[in-house]
């Protein structure tokens, strides 16, 4: 498998292109998901299977779209778009249930293996793929989509790039669609987890030590992480944009927004989302 990739320079892209040298070899699609998968879903073992690792994906799919009370979108009239898609592990999912999916990634090489994955779990007739390279603006034009979402990629990038990225998928998606995006948000731990982050970054930058640092499994866990949001920081850029704004947040912690929004956003505690993760769900205007 040859090499497309134009993977960005930035330090916290380093996992991902490390991750990426490693899926563009000549791996077995289990031997990748061992090698990588816990990039994605934090699982690791010499017994995963790529259908395990989509299986999981699958059961995600399921309870988010209970969560998120998306039950009554008509996702099979829709084409969808999946910021972060990785090598396919929602995706599979995703077009079983679509008219459509656009999988998006900052590397190319998991765009290769996420086409293999839905080949394999998926419908591979309805999926088209998207090369962020940059990290941070979508190649599609305005009204594009029916739904963009995002799990578990926005907390890697860093606070300006979420943004933007947050801004494109409005930009994107039509009015009257909706997007389900995923972030994180502080927690106690994060006094000592957020220095260390930025400690390990600068360290990934050296030339040699850098890039074998970025191949580390605790390495890169505490060095991906490159930003926190507060849901009032998103909606102070957004929220003339949008409309039906829910916030869904862990039971377990208090979330609000500025006393100004409080009739136009709902904030709505749920079961079974990390303490330190939210969501936004809204329509565009």
């Amino acid at each position: 498998m040859k090499s497309r990739r134009a993977i960005s320079l930035r330090a916290h892209h380093l996992p991902w292109s490390s991750a990426g040298n490693l899926a563009d070899n000549d791996l077995t699609a289990d031997d990748v998901v061992r090698e990588t998968g816990w990039v994605f879903n934090n699982q690791t073992g010499d017994e995963l299977t790529l259908e395990a690792f989509v299986e999981t994906g699958d059961k995600e799919v399921r309870r988010y779209i209970r969560l998120l009370q998306l039950e009554s979108f008509r996702f099979e009239d829709s084409t969808l778009l999946e910021i972060g898609s990785g090598i396919g592990r929602m995706t599979s999912s995703f077009t079983n249930r679509c008219n459509a999916v656009i999988a998006a990634d900052v590397d190319s090489a998991f765009l290769e293996r996420c086409r293999q994955t839905v080949a394999r779990f998926g419908r591979i007739d309805r999926l088209s793929t998207l090369h962020v390279a940059n990290g941070k603006t979508l190649g599609l034009g305005n009204d594009s989509v029916d739904l963009t979402f995002s799990y578990i990629t926005l907390q890697h990038c860093q606070p300006q790039d979420a943004i933007n990225l947050v801004g494109e998928a409005i930009r994107v998606t039509r009015s009257g669609g909706l997007v389900v995006l995923n972030f994180r948000t502080w927690v106690r731990s994060d006094i000592a987890l957020v220095p260390l982050g930025i400690a390990v970054r600068r360290l990934w930058k050296l030339p040699v030590l850098g890039r074998r640092l970025a191949r580390w499994r605790w390495s890169t866990r505490l060095g991906w992480q490159a930003n926190r949001l507060k849901p009032e920081t998103v909606l102070q850029n957004f929220e003339s944009q949008l409309s039906n704004v829910k916030i869904f947040h862990s039971v377990k912690r208090k979330m609000s927004v500025a006393k100004a929004r409080n009739e136009s956003v709902k904030t709505m505690p749920t079961k079974r989302i990390n303490p330190s993760h939210w969501w936004l769900v809204a329509q565009v205007s």
